[in-house]
């Protein structure tokens, strides 16, 4: 029988990790900075997490048990010698299998390129690491990000922690299953149709996709060029706010990224929302919407108007076409991208994305170009839109996760396609460029609910406010998944 002091202090412990491993950045931030938690008892305690729930979720690729511990001891030992870096030094982080980390295998999680080692680290990990940041590894995502459901034909499927049966979301859904059980304090994702915002929404956490050209995408193994974007998942609002703050800003290796100076996105969420204008489109972010999600989400828009903010009904005619713009588009690029190996191998290649590169073949260079008028009339719109409100806001998803392995969701007792309808909001904010926050807003059926808050170009500040103030309200009653308390 273990002596009973040995027990205490057993329990003491164990305690002690399950608290560090359910907390935000924001909060274990001041204690790391104080000394009061030291970022190897944090690591390890995220590893150990990592480990114990890894056979029920398989969110990671490759947890980096060592390299960890090692760098964590490098963090404490800067950090008693008074030289702590801010918020994210000593936070233990993994990071999505399409961002290079030099000397570390980097999958996609693919066959093809299940070997693939990168010489270099992605600029996002490079900044990453001189905020102190420490990674835990490499989380799972879809097949080269091309899908919604990360359920992968080489990986096996990622599950979402609320409930194991039901998909996490995608391609981040590694990056989002991680951030919601606990095996990772915060992540990075990649979102090219939705991919940081919908499964930000299935597990009930904050998605941060920036503006196009905000964040460098250098070293991060593209899905469709004009589309991508690289940003936050995180527990909390200014969790987001604290990451971008770190990976924003021009890169002269990514030639899309912008020569705009970055903004104090912490310093300027205050939650302070009286005068805020609140913009909702109707005809398209409030059609064929479950109607529980639907509910919420007005509720939620509501918390803001009590907060001091007022809504104003606008239109953006051209959205009746945006889905076919973002198709086009993002068939087309990432087609081109993957061209090669899939008329040399193509068995190589999951079934699912398989047919998506085939269909990617289709369209000429006329439906490509007529995509980017649509896509030209479509800023514009919103870009009027802007000059009436502040921010947008909509439902994050129409619809809640599905099973894992269905290809159908349901719409108000209504089987529907998955894939039309997950990425349906989404579409949008890639076509163009501009910030969109997922925050969440409560649940349905035991199931997390986002709310998505879009705003001007560069305008990533007053969503995080707007976002900050309503998850002030405390809109998920701090529950939590199961796996995070009694893993």
């Amino acid at each position: 029988m273990m002596p009973t002091l040995l027990y205490v202090i057993f329990l003491e412990v164990t305690t002690l990790s399950k608290e560090l491993v359910g907390k935000a950045v924001e909060e274990l931030a001041p204690l790391i900075e104080k000394k009061e938690v030291s970022p190897v008892e944090l690591t390890q305690a995220i590893l150990d997490h990592a480990d114990a729930t890894e056979d029920k979720i398989n969110a990671y690729m490759e947890i980096y048990h060592e390299d960890a511990i090692n760098d964590a001891k490098k963090a404490e030992e800067e950090i008693v010698n008074g030289n702590y870096r801010g918020m994210y030094h000593g936070i233990p982080m993994g990071l999505k299998d399409n961002i290079y980390i030099k000397d570390k295998v980097t999958t996609m999680s693919s066959k093809i390129h299940k070997d693939f080692v990168s010489d270099y680290d992605a600029t996002v990990v490079k900044k990453l690491r001189d905020a102190g940041v420490i990674f835990t590894g490499k989380v799972s995502m879809h097949e080269y990000a091309w899908g919604i459901t990360n359920n992968n034909p080489h990986y096996g499927p990622v599950r979402n922690p609320w409930n194991l049966e039901k998909i996490p979301g995608g391609s981040s859904g590694g990056s989002g299953a991680a951030v919601a059980v606990g095996s990772s304090v915060a992540s990075l994702g990649t979102d090219t149709a939705g991919s940081i915002r919908i499964p930000s929404s299935a597990n009930g956490i904050v998605g941060l996709k920036q503006t196009f050209g905000r964040v460098s995408k250098y070293g991060v193994y593209p899905l469709a060029w004009s589309l991508d974007h690289v940003g936050p998942m995180t527990k909390t609002v200014k969790d987001a706010a604290g990451l971008l703050q770190i990976i924003a800003g021009f890169d002269p290796n990514d030639p899309t990224t912008v020569d705009v100076p970055v903004d104090d996105y912490l310093g300027k969420i205050t939650g302070d929302v009286k005068g805020l204008v609140i913009g909702v489109e109707e005809d398209y972010y409030f059609n064929e919407v479950d109607s529980e999600i639907e509910k919420l989400v007005r509720a939620g828009i509501q918390k803001l108007v009590d907060l001091g903010a007022e809504v104003r009904e606008v239109k953006i005619p051209t959205l009746k076409y945006a889905e076919w713009a973002e198709l086009i588009t993002s068939l087309s690029e990432a087609s081109a991208i993957h061209h090669s190996d899939l008329q040399t191998r193509p068995d190589d290649f999951g079934n699912d994305i398989r047919m998506l590169f085939e269909l990617g073949e289709i369209p000429s260079a006329v439906d490509y170009l007529q995509a980017q008028q649509v896509r030209r009339q479509l800023k514009h719109d919103f870009k009027k839109a802007f000059e009436q409100v502040d921010i947008l806001a909509m439902p994050t998803l129409p619809i809640l996760p599905n099973d894992i392995g269905d290809d159908f969701a349901e719409i108000n007792g209504k089987k529907v396609d998955l894939i039309d309808n997950i990425i349906r909001f989404m579409g949008p904010g890639n076509l163009t460029g501009l910030p969109a926050l997922s925050v969440p807003c409560g649940f349905s059926q035991g199931l997390p609910v986002g709310m998505q808050l879009m705003g001007p170009a560069f305008g990533e500040a007053k969503i995080l406010n707007a976002g900050y103030a309503f998850e002030q309200t405390n809109p998920l009653g701090n529950r939590k998944p199961d796996l995070l308390i009694n893993a």
